[in-house]
């Protein structure tokens, strides 16, 4: 047997692992191009934008989802490196992602747009690499840009984030100017692994995706031991054991090899049919030699924002509900960081109720459903996690936590409501920071600090309830901003509040699922601008139709449809006036018993008009 702990050279040594973090659109997956035609991973005949952005939708929207592992070979001084580097998303939703990838590696390229700076989600990324001990290496990108201020743009990070204007590499990831300078210092300045520390084998799981042929094909770093084809593996958190069948490396393509030594990452294929057979931050070992205890696994995702989903009622199909879960339950597969459970509402039928990690994630998931799945979804409002402190019966207290308002019990029940604060971070241009303010303001924030950040940029610090800023609140910043404001928050604490549920009445009936749940003092306002848009959307039917925003018993406020109205006194050509009284005398009567038995169809616009509102 190999004693690993050898002081003698070890492959090792020249094993890098890395990830490439920065704000979204600062240029990762660029960089990440370049990097990998500057070490022959790809021709340049197989080069193409966003080479490791597998998806359409991240090709779309130039945005990157999915963290995506890659090795390459690079020769430096003489020797050959393997360099392991991580592709990471930008965007506050996807933090989760990132702070997975970070625990498998040593250092971080961290990218700066030359042009932009430093901005909110650069700062919250650093932070996220400084906690797990990395080496950071700071990248000037787009220097090729005319509005490029490297020498102004490295004196903010050493400003702002702490690290040496000095090191700063500057480079072009479009034009490839820097990069072999980049590529020295990542063999230079990051850390190779750390020696292993037992003999036994472990390996973090730091992804896992389905495959329809191979099953689900998970991605792990190995830091004890090794792996090799054909062990009998244990996830030591689970407790199931598997046969490998396949290990490789994605270089760009995937490339099988028969054994992953300490400090290397690599993709394995052991036959396993569903995802729940394996959790992302468990450990793997050999299961005839067992390692004594596990490696520091991750923080389960902790979903912030949640909405329903059902199927749209324009399908022709009778079985919509069923291909809607078939296709959730694929998703999952591939995306483990939302959650999902059924649901049933009058208005519309079967569907689900999903938590996701934040707006756009939700976007993002609604669309593939749609595309992956094939299947029309009908979302409702999105609405935060509450917590309440409510009376049993027997008069116990218990804390439950409330996804969805038509879950909230009688308000005489409730003894605490809470909702969740966040801590949002908004870099912004000197001359918008009125407006800025004022916005927060006006969403119940409270002013925490401001700092300098360069000429002209400073960072405003507020505290503001998640409900306030899950709506449009980002659509508002950037455009009084004329996009140039970047923010950033992360869910702080539960705070105490003047909260109630503001029901929705159609034709006397409640409608749950345009149900919602807001501050005292804004109820009344927001249901009746709720009302005027519901009346807009909803046509009008052969009665009429009252729509009613009510706190518990009370109405507080009130909109009506007026029904059609047919002349049936038409067809009197003259006579006495009793015989049109008792023509209208009948049709009010058929009205009234069509308003008893008769029903409002309410379309799938009617449900997102809860989204806008309207401030």
């Amino acid at each position: 047997m190999v004693d690993r702990t050898s002081p003698k050279r070890e492959p090792r040594v020249h094993i890098r692992n890395f990830s490439i973090i920065a704000h979204i659109d600062h240029g990762k997956s660029t960089l990440a191009d370049r990097l990998l035609q500057a070490t022959n991973a790809v021709s340049d005949r197989e080069a193409k934008a966003q080479l490791l952005d597998s998806m359409d939708l991240e090709r779309e929207r130039g945005i990157t989802i999915k963290a995506s592992a890659v090795t390459v070979m690079h020769h430096h001084k003489g020797e050959e490196y393997m360099l392991n580097f991580i592709d990471t998303p930008g965007h506050v939703d996807f933090g989760y992602e990132v702070s997975r990838a970070l625990k498998a590696c040593e250092g971080a390229l961290l990218i700066v747009d030359a042009s932009q700076g430093v901005e909110a989600q650069t700062v919250v990324n650093t932070y996220l690499a400084v906690e797990q001990d990395l080496e950071i290496v700071p990248v000037l990108n787009k220097i090729d840009l005319p509005g490029a201020r490297p020498d102004e743009i490295a004196e903010e990070v050493e400003q702002v984030l702490g690290l040496d204007a000095l090191d700063c590499i500057p480079v072009s990831a479009k034009t490839g100017e820097g990069i072999p300078e980049l590529l020295d210092a990542i063999c230079d300045r990051f850390p190779g692994p750390s020696a292993p520390v037992m003999e036994q084998t472990r390996a973090l799981i730091f992804d896992a995706v389905y495959d329809d042929y191979r099953g689900v094909i998970v991605y792990c770093r190995v830091f004890d031991g090794r792996l090799t084809v054909g062990d009998k593996i244990l996830m030591m958190g689970l407790e199931r054991t598997f046969t490998i069948t396949e290990l490789g490396k994605n270089m760009p393509k995937p490339t099988k090899v028969k054994t992953v030594g300490p400090g290397e990452a690599c993709y394995m294929v052991a036959a396993i049919k569903t995802l729940g057979d394996v959790r992302v931050g468990d450990t793997i070992t050999i299961d005839h030699n067992p390692a004594p205890e596990a490696l520091d696994g991750y923080a389960p995702p902790s979903q912030m924002v949640f909405c329903d989903f059902y199927p749209s009622t324009s399908e022709k199909k009778g079985n919509s509900f069923e291909e809607l879960r078939d296709a959730m339950e694929k998703l999952i597969l591939n995306d483990s960081s939302f959650s999902y459970q059924a649901v049933h509402s009058e208005a519309l039928g079967f569907g689900f109720r999903c938590g996701f990690l934040g707006l756009l994630h939700m976007d993002i998931i609604q669309e593939r459903l749609e595309r992956e799945g094939g299947v029309e979804v009908v979302q409702t409002a999105p609405t935060v996690s509450y917590k309440i402190k409510m009376r049993g019966k027997r008069n116990e207290i218990f804390e439950k936590e409330i996804h969805n308002p038509a879950d909230l019990p009688d308000a005489g029940l409730i003894t605490d409501f809470t909702e969740p604060i966040c801590k949002v971070e908004i870099m912004t241009p000197e001359k918008y920071i009125g407006e800025t303010m004022k916005l927060c303001m006006d969403r119940r924030g409270v002013f925490k600090n401001q700092t300098f950040v360069s000429h002209g940029r400073d960072m405003l610090s507020f505290e503001i309830p998640l409900a306030e800023i899950i709506f449009d609140f980002y659509d508002k910043l950037k455009g009084i901003s004329q996009g140039y404001a970047t923010m950033d928050y992360e869910v702080i604490r539960y705070d105490k509040n003047e909260l109630v549920k503001v029901s929705i009445l159609i034709n006397n009936e409640p409608v749950e699922a345009l149900s919602l749940i807001c501050h005292k003092d804004r109820a009344v306002s927001r249901g009746k601008l709720l009302l005027t848009k519901l009346k807009k959307q909803i046509d009008r039917h052969q009665f009429e139709i009252p729509l009613q925003a009510a706190i518990g018993g009370k109405i507080i406020a009130r909109e009506t449809i007026k029904g059609f109205r047919k002349d049936v006194t038409a067809k009197c050509y003259g006579g006495d006036i009793s015989r049109k009284r008792k023509l209208l005398e009948a049709q009010k009567k058929g009205k009234s018993k069509m308003k008893s038995i008769g029903s409002v169809n309410i379309p799938q616009k009617a449900f997102m008009a809860v989204l806008d509102t309207g401030e």
